[in-house]
């Protein structure tokens, strides 16, 4: 696999939030990156490691995940190819949540020492990395209100267009579908609501011709009429960099 290869997804999501030029690009594909593949279920990083390289999504999905005293776990964030789950461990040394592969996926490694110096070298490649941590706190607070605030079909028809958006945005859907390999415990671990309660909503979802779920593929049917139901305003993605 060639450098551009390994590098092309992180960088095609950068120009769709940020404006790097080709110097920069050139910087980040000297980064000495260590691809490998991962299974469905295994451990990136665990709470409590000491990561010295952070990981880059370069095919395939990653979760990240806590799991609390009553051994319920709770799903984070999905991350999708370009993402860097973990850039936090730059910076805060000790993980406090665990990352997880979610199918099988393709991840590449960047030791943390080169990564740092090649943000002082390039302040415009800093300046887009903290950008998408200020976008990642974003999304944060917009979980917060999808599980705190809205009825459960709510819920799941607002996570379904905030993936369709985010991975449109790098050319990774296909017309109103895309490949999304999470069982439904998974989505219902992100939303706050049993696995039963769950399998209602996508039914509920279906039979009122707004979307499918089913094999490792969502399909929206009717974008209009989900967006009103998930109450979606896709501002806080800040997918736009001139706003």
């Amino acid at each position: 696999m060639t450098k551009a290869e390994i590098t092309g997804p992180f960088l095609k999501r950068l120009r769709v939030s940020t404006e790097i030029d080709e110097e920069d690009e050139r910087a980040i594909n000297s980064l000495p990156i260590v691809s490998k593949r991962m299974a469905n279920g295994e451990p990136i990083a665990s709470l409590g490691d000491r990561p010295t390289a952070c990981c880059l999504v370069i095919d395939g999905f990653v979760l990240r995940s806590k799991i609390v005293g009553n051994g319920q776990r709770q799903v984070l964030s999905f991350h999708q190819p370009g993402d860097v789950p973990d850039l936090q461990s730059l910076f805060l040394h000790v993980m406090d949540h665990d990352v997880t592969a979610l199918g099988n996926c393709l991840l590449g490694f960047i030791p943390h020492d080169p990564l740092r110096e090649l943000l002082k070298r390039r302040p415009s490649v800093a300046q887009a990395l903290w950008r998408d941590t200020l976008t990642d706190a974003a999304i944060f607070r917009e979980w917060i209100c999808n599980i705190g605030q809205r009825d459960a079909a709510s819920r799941v028809a607002h996570l379904v267009l905030e993936l369709y958006a985010r991975l449109k945005a790098i050319g990774r859907t296909d017309g109103l579908s895309f490949s999304f390999p999470a069982t439904q415990a998974l989505v219902a671990d992100a939303t706050g609501i049993s696995v039963v309660h769950m399998n209602r909503v996508v039914q509920e979802l279906r039979s009122q011709g707004l979307l499918d779920f089913d094999r490792g593929r969502i399909s929206i049917r009717d974008e209009a009429r989900l967006r009103k139901t998930a109450d979606f305003d896709g501002l806080y993605l800040h997918l736009n960099p001139s706003l």
